[in-house]
């Protein structure tokens, strides 16, 4: 059974950084596509970053020099880290996985989100005054 456990979400002021960890078991798959999304309040899930299992990467553009998606193998676990947090970045965010690593070619990942296999359940991030 394949979960997803995300962890490192938390207040920040603005401007401030923080390292989101999902933490992966059950995974027997060589070929991936993994991706952090994120849903602010009242809003619609939007896709943030993604990597593959040939290590391509992707970002959406409001985070592209800011967020840094990487992974570590060896300890099956994804992070994202978020520098430069603005007023625009609290939100629930979580991170997903699929078998087809074609899933995070071009924007497809982002427009057919709902299509992942795996999702964990979040973990908050919000900006303090």
């Amino acid at each position: 059974q394949v979960q997803l456990v995300e962890s490192g979400g938390g207040s920040v002021q603005a401007g401030g950084s923080l390292r989101l960890s999902c933490a992966v078991s059950g995974y027997t798959y060589s070929s991936y596509c993994m991706a952090w999304f994120r849903q602010p309040p009242g809003k619609e899930r939007e896709g943030v970053a993604a990597i593959d299992s040939d290590g391509h990467i992707s970002y959406t553009a409001s985070v592209k020099g800011r967020f840094t998606i990487s992974q570590d193998n060896a300890k099956n676990t994804l992070y994202l880290q978020m520098d430069s947090l603005e007023p625009e970045d609290p939100a629930m965010y979580y991170c997903a996985a699929d078998r087809r690593r074609g899933y995070c070619s071009g924007g497809y990942w982002r427009d057919y989100y709902t299509g992942m296999d795996y999702w964990g359940k979040g973990t908050l991030v919000t900006i303090s005054s």
